[in-house]
């Protein structure tokens, strides 16, 4: 079953527009601008990692998802290089692919279930040492342990009793440190650690 017949009839979410190729999905994000933009990682004329990239330098505003049928160490590697949101195996279940786009659309990450051990694995046999996580201060090292929760920066901020403002301050100086741009990059590199 396709996308579109998935998705269709789910009332909360409205398809705008639709791509099969890197030069027809980033045309078709750049004119309808939707909130949340799924990329398979395999496309005909490059990567969804090259689309990715595109759509978030053009729409920084727009979320992305990457949907496969994969459960690849290192296309999950690259998804969060290139800045997506998350990373999400076509096998999933209607229900719980539009629970991760309104969770993405809402500013949370998602890493599907299938892959995270072996994400963790593969963080702690050759991601980013510890020692660039030494550096966060406790508050950097606990916003980026609520973020790596799939907490919005309003749901870190509520629950450490700040101002959402004062935790996308606490993101930019994480985001700095770890030389990442993207949360997901962030807590890629923080779940190292557990």
């Amino acid at each position: 079953m396709g996308l579109r017949a998935v998705l269709g009839g789910e009332r909360t979410l409205e398809i705008v527009g639709e791509g099969s190729s890197v030069a027809t999905g980033v045309a078709a994000c750049a004119k309808h601008k939707p909130d949340v933009a799924l990329l398979d990682p395999r496309l005909p004329d490059g990567t969804g990692f090259d689309a990715c990239r595109q759509i978030l330098t053009r729409l920084p505003d727009t979320r992305v998802l990457m949907l496969t049928s994969v459960a690849d160490d290192t296309l999950v590697d690259e998804a969060i290089r290139a800045g997506a949101h998350g990373y999400l195996l076509k096998e999933v279940n209607s229900r719980a692919l539009i629970q991760a786009i309104t969770d993405v659309a809402a500013g949370k990450s998602i890493l599907d279930p299938a892959v995270t051990a072996r994400v963790m694995q593969f963080m702690k046999a050759g991601g980013p040492t510890r020692d660039v996580l030494a550096s966060l201060s406790p508050q950097e090292s606990r916003v980026l342990a609520l973020i790596t929760q799939g907490k919005t920066n309003k749901e870190a901020g509520n629950e450490m009793n700040l101002t959402e403002k004062t935790v996308k301050n606490y993101l930019s100086n994480i985001f700095e440190k770890l030389h990442v741009s993207r949360r997901t990059q962030a807590a890629a590199i923080y779940a190292q650690r557990q």
